[in-house]
């Protein structure tokens, strides 16, 4: 079995599934039976998703279905804030954040494992910024100045 704990999405994800944990416990008897049960059960399948996706040899299946269940994730958080189970907006915005920071881990992992082999990625400043076509290649007329 594949190593994770040294994984920093595993490390962000349970951090997530400890803190809906300690988060869902304010919420009012209602929301916590409820709304509550699926967030801390969604949280806990992530973080099982990701050991699954670090196991598997093509991880890109796993990963794609770790994308879906974050999205499932947020519209819970969201659904809470609408219905003001959270007890304050502060513990909202950092439940957010740090679901956020979980996705954003996967989509880049989820680059790593899709990529070509052998294919490099350029890096620097330039990297980012398309080449400007000329007006020859565009079609349209010169200026004269």
């Amino acid at each position: 079995m594949a190593r994770y704990e040294h994984l920093p999405i595993y490390k962000q994800a349970m951090d997530v599934a400890v803190h809906l944990e300690k988060v869902v416990a304010g919420f009012s008897r209602y929301h916590k039976y409820s709304l509550g049960s699926d967030l801390r059960q969604k949280s806990r399948d992530i973080v099982a998703q990701i050991i699954r996706a670090n196991a598997e040899h093509d991880k890109a299946p796993a990963l794609r279905a770790l994308r879906g269940q974050l999205d499932e994730l947020l519209i819970l958080i969201r659904l809470g804030k609408e219905v003001q189970a959270f007890k304050s907006f502060a513990a909202y915005q950092f439940t957010v954040e740090q679901v956020a920071s979980v996705c954003r881990q996967n989509e880049g992992w989820l680059r790593s494992v899709t990529a070509e082999p052998g294919a490099q990625r350029p890096r620097g400043p330039e990297a980012g910024r398309r080449r400007r076509r000329s007006d020859a290649e565009t079609g349209r007329p010169t200026r004269a100045d």
